[in-house]
């Protein structure tokens, strides 16, 4: 059985959130979620999150041992861009992107 949570709309690039998503694919949630919470990056808490959220909705909704779970998936798609501009020399302004991400977690168990 597979398992997923979703977070949209997060203020972080999805370039610097796929770096994390590739080193705990695979891993079991606990695994995952131990070295997340000792990764500096901002985009580390925010993934954890969403890890936990899915663990959550695994042990209250369908009743599935946590200890016993996979992260399956992590996808990191691009969300919105916020345009925003700095003013420069002469009158001019530098476009500024401010990206966003949405991030999706599937955990399954490890039995399949």
């Amino acid at each position: 059985m597979e398992v997923k949570a979703v977070s949209k709309y997060v203020r972080v690039s999805p370039q610097k959130a796929r770096k994390l998503a590739d080193v705990i694919k695979g891993k079991p949630v606990e695994a995952g979620m131990d070295m997340l919470k000792f990764m500096p990056q901002k985009a580390a808490g925010i993934v954890e999150k969403v890890v936990r959220s899915a663990a959550s909705n695994a042990d209250s909704n369908h009743g599935l041992d946590v200890d016993s779970l996979v992260i399956r998936n992590l996808l990191v798609d691009q969300g919105p861009t916020l345009k925003r501009f700095r003013a420069r020399a002469r009158g001019r302004g530098a476009r500024i992107l401010k990206r966003t991400s949405h991030i999706t977690v599937i955990l399954a168990d490890d039995a399949i």
